[in-house]
């Protein structure tokens, strides 16, 4: 030792405690047999000395039936007293030589030490600061572990920048103001000191009020080397830099100061890899009423978090499967308030901050995750199938604008336009649309197979390469289906999904080829190179593609109404779509807002894929209406003369519907409106009448088209009872057997009765099925509102509307339009009068529509 180590008190206190004194305790507990002799080996002196001083083995065990906060309370009891003997004891017993004294001013043993006037137990404790000493570990045979009772307090030198009221300094002004402190977590505090010696804190964090802590796991280097930062966040807006020397001391420090701001509810969220870490304020579909605290933590692409009012401890989004992610600011109190909205698979979170510096700590990790990173197909903004949004955009956009288009996917695009487009996903996939008239389809299908030709490893992974090849040497069909099957089941789950959407594509562009020219083979030329990532192209790759195509449906398991359903699409889009995609074309319609009138109705285009929620809300928000808080607002199909009307379910197809009125007797009578349909308030009265009486029945008039002979031409008296799913119609309320039973799936009710029917009321509903019509007469508005919301719901098992929290449902053009044209013309009455024109020629081939089409084009609507 230096000599100037050898102060006054450090002498002094080496002759109080004495050799034999210090050997009586660590030497209390040894035996005979384990004593060191004279002439022991070097290797068992060591062993020796080290099990001596470094384990404790042979000290004294009087203590050792104290817990750790009893050793603590002890500590601090004897620090005031002259006898260093006894602090000696309980420090090397296990007390914490830093532990809390639950005095804010005098926090430490040696501060007590020094307010008592207590040199020499300053001096002992002065040079034990680093000491860790092992608690005796007796009640391991009753299952408490050492680790329980280890301490969670720090101290040590860290590089600390001054707190600041903003995004920290910039990196050159760190580099300038970072400096080496002496830093203490303590009793929940975290202090900070000019130097170890010091007595005095420059600073001090409650650690009770951090409400984030982020945890930078790239290096920041200084002039004397790399350090590892994290930043505290408190709601003063205050935020301070501490940085470690290794990563594994920035780990110690940051486990132990989470532990002490993150309730126990949470635990889970600590032990995890994270990034982030805090307190967040949030809403989600279980209660938008309020704003609620919850707890977060973010570990690579996963924002995992602790709710209120959930029953489990710990959900997780996964960010780069986000649907939404979007920024919006409300006021709140007068104050602008932040706030980020997150949608993935359904679930939709509203989330903010105390202050907006924590906000934007989070906001910008959150945006970092959820976007691209790398180039791995894993890596990609995903869609909530685990398809990259790249591949989804690019097959939605050929399937509703090229599926007519000769020779689609063997076109080139134009490089420079497809290398951009590849940018702009890259940039932000969930952002990016694709819009007609914009873009080209040769850039669009150009940017798939390029996509699919550069991510990291082939879609279909250059390992099972040649087991997909070899499976060709299988000739019976089935049992290559099957090799195929297995291939594909044990790919990654992305790949899995992504070939699952590929194919798909294919399976329905060759299903068009009488149009296209494009069937498997030729597609399986163009495809392969890209699927399989190979240079070269030979035709055992050809032919696996092909075969991947041509048995799509048994390789993938599709259902037959999936297929059914594939056909009806295909059928829509190339009817009533021009093979030009420049020409733009979606179904024009007049669409009229809560009454037919002039000044009432809209032409807007239809998609093949339109929703009614999306027809809905897109109608409200061209003409700026906004529901009031508990209405229902839905699209309705009028027929047969303003006669017949019924509210479209928000998932039902719009364009399949509005192709059907052709088997109409007068198909250009009927027209779509969007009005108000019911209340939140009455839905849940009819759904707490349905609770406690679980059916619906009464008295109701019916007339059965065609009517039969016994039954006559006049509408009679039936028992009716909803349950279940049924209609039952019984002779009365007596009978025990009912007449005839009805499925409400396979029917469509509308509300009124035609004139012609001569209803002996003015009130009633009429059902449709596939062979048969029903007239049903109430006694009154009211029975017949009821019967009518009672039946809608019963249908739709009382999903009539989007679940609560749900982001609405609004078409990709936010301010729909034709081309560059706006959707409602400057020449209304010729434009409406056209709409009418087309929905009466819905039964012709669209192509002899050559008079139609004309006529669009003369008054500047893009048509197809």
């Amino acid at each position: 030792m230096d000599a100037s180590i050898w102060s006054n008190e450090l002498i002094e206190l080496f002759i109080v405690i004495g050799n034999k004194r210090a050997n009586d305790f660590w030497a209390g507990n040894l035996q005979k047999d384990e004593e060191l002799h004279m002439d022991s080996p070097v290797e068992k002196r060591k062993n020796f000395i080290t099990q001596k001083y470094k384990e404790g083995r042979f000290r004294k065990t009087l203590l050792a039936s104290l817990t750790k906060e009893e050793l603590n309370k002890a500590l601090c009891a004897a620090v005031v007293k002259p006898d260093v003997l006894e602090t000696m004891a309980l420090l090397f017993s296990g007390a914490d030589v830093m532990c809390a004294t639950g005095d804010p001013v005098y926090s430490t043993p040696y501060l007590l030490a020094k307010k008592a006037g207590q040199s020499l137990q300053m001096e002992f404790l002065y040079h034990n600061k680093f000491s860790d000493f092992p608690q005796h570990d007796i009640h391991s045979e009753g299952g408490l572990s050492q680790e329980s009772s280890q301490s969670t307090f720090l101290c040590d030198f860290l590089y600390q920048a001054p707190s600041a009221a903003s995004k920290l300094s910039s990196e050159k002004k760190l580099l300038e103001e970072t400096n080496k402190k002496w830093c203490v977590l303590e009793g929940g505090f975290l202090s900070y000191y000019e130097n170890d010696k010091s007595t005095t804190p420059n600073g001090t964090i409650n650690i009770s009020e951090v409400i984030c802590l982020a945890v930078h796991k790239e290096d920041f280097y200084l002039n004397t080397g790399p350090i590892f930062t994290f930043e505290i966040y408190l709601p003063s807006e205050r935020a301070f830099l501490f940085g470690a020397e290794t990563s594994q001391a920035q780990r110690k420090w940051t486990e132990a100061i989470a532990k002490h701001f993150v309730p126990f509810v949470a635990e889970n969220l600590t032990e995890a890899d994270y990034d982030l870490i805090g307190q967040l304020y949030y809403k989600d579909c279980h209660a938008l009423d309020q704003w609620r605290k919850g707890w977060f933590s973010m570990e690579k692409s996963s924002l995992r978090f602790c709710l209120q009012m959930q029953e489990v401890q710990e959900d997780r989004m996964h960010l780069r499967r986000l649907q939404e992610l979007t920024i919006s600011t409300v006021v709140q109190n007068g104050e602008k308030m932040d706030i980020l909205l997150l949608v993935e698979k359904g679930r939709t979170l509203y989330i903010h901050g105390h202050t907006k510096l924590d906000f934007t700590v989070w906001h910008t990790a959150i945006e970092k995750a959820a976007g691209t990173d790398g180039n791995a197909l894993q890596d990609q903004q995903l869609s909530k199938n685990d398809v990259p949004i790249i591949v989804n955009s690019c097959i939605a956009f050929v399937t509703q604008y090229g599926l007519g288009c000769k020779y689609i996917y063997q076109k080139n695009g134009d490089p420079l336009h497809i290398s951009e487009l590849l940018e702009s996903f890259k940039k932000d996939a969930r952002s990016f649309k694709l819009r007609a008239g914009k873009h080209q389809l040769e850039d669009v299908t150009g940017v798939l197979k390029n996509f699919l030709s550069d991510i990291d490893d082939a879609l279909l992974t250059k390992e099972l390469y040649p087991y997909w090849i070899s499976a060709l040497d299988t000739q019976e069909d089935k049992e290559r289906i099957k090799k195929y099957g297995a291939f594909i089941r044990t790919l990654p789950g992305v790949n899995r999904a992504t070939l699952a959407a590929v194919i798909e594509h294919l399976y329905r562009v060759q299903k068009c080829s009488e149009i296209n020219h494009m069937n498997a083979h030729n597609l399986a030329l163009v495809f392969s190179s890209c699927l399989f990532q190979t240079k070269g192209q030979t035709s055992e790759e050809v032919n696996v593609i092909e075969d991947l195509i041509n048995n799509y449906v048994e390789i993938f398991e599709v259902k037959e109404d999936q297929v059914k359903q594939m056909d009806i699409e295909n059928s829509f889009i190339t009817k009533w779509k021009d093979t030009q995609v420049s020409q733009a074309g979606d179904l024009l319609i007049e669409v009229y807002v809560e009454k037919k009138e002039p000044d009432c109705s809209i032409i807007i285009r239809i998609s093949p894929v339109m929703e009614a929620e999306e027809l809905t809300n897109d109608i409200l928000a061209i003409k700026n209406i906004i529901p009031t808080k508990g209405d229902i607002w839905a699209t309705f199909e009028v027929i047969e003369n303003e006669e017949l009307e019924r509210p479209l379910h928000y998932t039902e197809n719009v364009l399949e519907q509005v192709l059907r009125w052709s088997s109409l007797a007068e198909p250009g009578s009927a027209y779509l409106v969007v009005k108000r349909f019911l209340t939140i308030d009455t839905i849940k009265h009819y759904n707490e009448r349905r609770t406690l009486e679980s059916i619906k029945e009464g008295v109701l008039k019916i007339k059965e088209e065609p009517s039969k002979i016994l039954s006559g031409n006049k509408f009679q008296d039936r028992y009716f009872v909803l349950r279940d799913g049924y209609l039952f119609l019984y002779k009365d309320s007596k009978s025990s057997k009912y007449d005839k039973m009805f499925s409400l799936a396979s029917m469509k009710f509308y509300l009124g009765v035609k004139k012609k029917m001569k209803p002996p009321t003015s009130w009633g509903l009429t059902a449709y099925s596939e062979k048969h019509h029903w007239h049903i007469c109430c006694d009154s508005l009211q029975t017949q509102m009821e019967w009518m919301a009672n039946v809608f719901i019963a249908q739709h098992e009382n999903d009539i509307w989007p679940p609560a929290g749900k982001e609405r449902k609004r078409s990709i053009t936010k301010n729909p339009k034709i081309g560059g044209l706006p959707l409602i013309p400057i020449q209304h009455e010729r434009s409406a009068t056209l709409a009418r024109e087309i929905l009466r020629m819905r039964g012709q081939n669209w192509k002899d529509c050559s008079s139609v089409k004309s006529g669009i084009r003369s008054w500047g609507i893009a048509a197809s």
